[in-house]
């Protein structure tokens, strides 16, 4: 299974963007939140050979005085036509400071019980809009130099949200993220029409009773020459920073996230 990551990136495809108003000076007020998800099979192919997928994902966005945190857990059992099942179990905690320049990231994930993948660091930015470094701890000390103008996993669903609000349909930036040892990705982002609240989302939770707009990113790998994306992501972005109604398009598969359960998580009282 290629890996994915549902951490606050959408998706793209090869739309020009359209002239739009500046962005608004008021950055997006998110709001802190956990969120439940049912995950299960969306389309397949016949030659994916990928028959079933069912599971569970926790994700909470948290704020703290001088930062943001991530915590998302989920567990997907994947069902093959002509291969024994795979069970996959995830963790990925991060921080990253309300400015945009310091990141720290936590990732683990096993298969059938036996660790496939175990990830640890930090990285940080020399200003806004400058290059910096990222350095892991796990599996082995090693450092990548990030290119100038990349954005850490908040600050682009922020930009994104504020993007949307100024009418843009298009916003194109590289991404680190820490969810592998490989370098900033390429996401590409489509912003659709803005939709307006449903009424009928206010007996669920006030978090859904937001406008937002549906979105489709794409995730491009750190290969220059790559034609194609490693994976793209759907959803209803609400302008608090609700995620909806995820899709995580593979190609080949692609897996649904349907939201169950919300509740706010507290503000800090700074």
């Amino acid at each position: 299974m290629k890996r994915w990551r549902l951490a606050r990136g959408l998706a793209g495809a090869a739309i020009l963007a359209v002239v739009a108003p500046a962005i608004p000076a008021k950055a997006a007020e998110i709001a802190p939140h956990r969120a439940l998800y049912t995950m299960s099979l969306g389309n397949t192919r016949s030659d994916s050979g990928v028959v079933d997928a069912r599971g569970t994902m926790d994700y909470e966005w948290g704020e703290t005085c001088d930062g943001w945190t991530i915590e998302q857990r989920y567990r997907l059992k994947m069902h093959y036509a002509e291969t024994s099942d795979v069970d996959i179990v995830s963790s990925f905690v991060t921080w990253e400071s309300k400015d945009g320049l310091r990141y720290r990231f936590n990732q683990k994930q096993t298969r059938n019980g036996e660790v496939d993948q175990e990830i640890r660091g930090e990285a940080r930015l020399d200003g806004p809009g400058k290059g910096g470094v990222a350095e892991f701890t796990k599996p082995e000390a090693q450092s990548l130099r990030l290119e100038p103008g990349v954005l850490f996993p908040s600050a682009h669903t922020i930009l994104l949200i504020d993007s949307a609000r100024a009418g843009e349909n298009f916003l194109s930036r590289l991404v680190f993220d820490g969810a592998t040892d490989e370098n900033a990705v390429q996401v590409s982002a489509v912003i659709g029409v803005k939709v307006t609240a449903d009424p009928a989302s206010a007996t669920r939770s006030p978090l859904l009773e937001r406008p937002g707009w549906r979105v489709r990113l794409a995730f491009f790998p750190a290969d220059a020459n790559a034609e194609k994306p490693d994976y793209e992501l759907g959803m209803r972005l609400l302008d608090n920073g609700v995620s909806q109604d995820m899709i995580i398009d593979y190609g080949e598969y692609s897996i649904r996230a349907k939201l169950d359960d919300i509740e706010p998580l507290s503000k800090p009282n700074c």
